[in-house]
């Protein structure tokens, strides 16, 4: 089968189209004919060692695929066999004609929806629907969305309000960027490629933060002091968040880590089902920069490391 494989970290031309065995299904799993592949920011960081990932090399990058069901492995239900799914891999894996996926993280593709609208929208806004409930806002808060037109910033934009926000700002880096966020629902939009952009904010009560480095610590001095939140989940910058325990202490903050283990399990095991059938029922949207064949993963990343992208970059084989 056509994959793609990193055989060691680097540029966008590190990725190279190969043929692999197809993967058998292990226990608790099942294998899919990919009919879409979900490529992520995360991904191109994790290709050029940016972010760092226990990443045993040579290895097919991609975490995301929606297809049929072509095999299960033990202790699955047979009946998935022929059915469309769409899931996460757990990590690797994903950039090949054959995903294997564990059974449990894997859903049905609702009525309505096409198989590349569900990939599109499922990771990144069942990740978004995870940090609006972590976030507990209480009804008339600003919150700050970094990024506000990303893959699950832009599904935070769109639902923050929904879960009690009373007004939201949200970051972009473009012209184009910052009228995409205003569409989503943001009532302001700034632009992070100012290097001053901190400085110009209001009050903040929550903010999502996904960019990382300096730019997170000056953020900091706009949360409310005994109440500010921010929750980190993301360092576009390739930088985690320059925040220290004394930062925090100073003025009675708080960050919450939005990573890990526990995290991902409610993630995936309850909002994204949830975030399905809001795309299902109309209640949210996928947003689908475009599709390029499977081959041209590195053109994919070249797109997504441009910050050209307005939404999710697909690969189909």
């Amino acid at each position: 089968m056509l994959a793609i494989q990193l055989d060691a970290t680097g540029g966008p031309e590190a990725l190279r189209p190969v043929d692999l065995p197809r993967p058998r299904a292990a226990a608790g799993q099942v294998v899919v004919r990919a009919q879409a592949i979900g490529v992520s920011h995360a991904e191109t960081q994790i290709r050029s060692g940016a972010l760092p990932f226990p990443l045993p090399l040579p290895a097919v990058l991609g975490a995301e695929a929606v297809g049929e069901v072509v095999e299960v492995g033990e202790g699955v239900d047979g009946g998935l066999l022929g059915t469309v799914r769409v899931g996460v891999t757990g990590g690797l894996g994903a950039y090949a004609e054959y995903v294997a996926m564990p059974a449990a993280m894997t859903c049905p593709v609702p009525e309505d929806v096409t198989p590349l609208e569900a990939l599109a929208g499922a990771a990144p806004g069942a990740i978004a629907l995870a940090l609006l409930h972590r976030a507990r806002l209480g009804g008339g808060e600003t919150v700050l969305v970094e990024a506000g037109t990303s893959a699950v910033g832009g599904h935070v934009v769109a639902h923050a309000k929904e879960f009690g926000a009373a007004r939201v700002i949200a970051t972009a880096g473009s012209p184009a960027k910052l009228r995409r966020a205003l569409d989503l629902g943001a009532d302001q939009a700034v632009d992070h490629g100012d290097p001053a952009w901190p400085d110009a904010l209001p009050d903040i009560d929550v903010v999502f933060e996904s960019i990382g480095g300096a730019s997170a610590r000056r953020v900091l001095d706009r949360l409310v002091p005994g109440t500010g939140r921010m929750l980190f989940y993301g360092m576009l910058s390739g930088e985690p968040a320059a925040v220290t325990a004394a930062d925090l202490m100073e003025r009675g903050l708080t960050v919450v880590g939005c990573s890990g283990p526990g995290w991902a399990g409610q993630v995936f095991g309850t909002h994204y089902p949830e975030m399905l059938a809001r795309l299902g029922s109309g209640r949210s949207r996928a947003s689908v920069h475009g599709t390029l064949p499977l081959a041209e993963a590195a053109e994919a990343h070249r797109l997504l490391e441009s910050r050209a992208a307005t939404g999710r970059v697909l690969l189909v084989p």
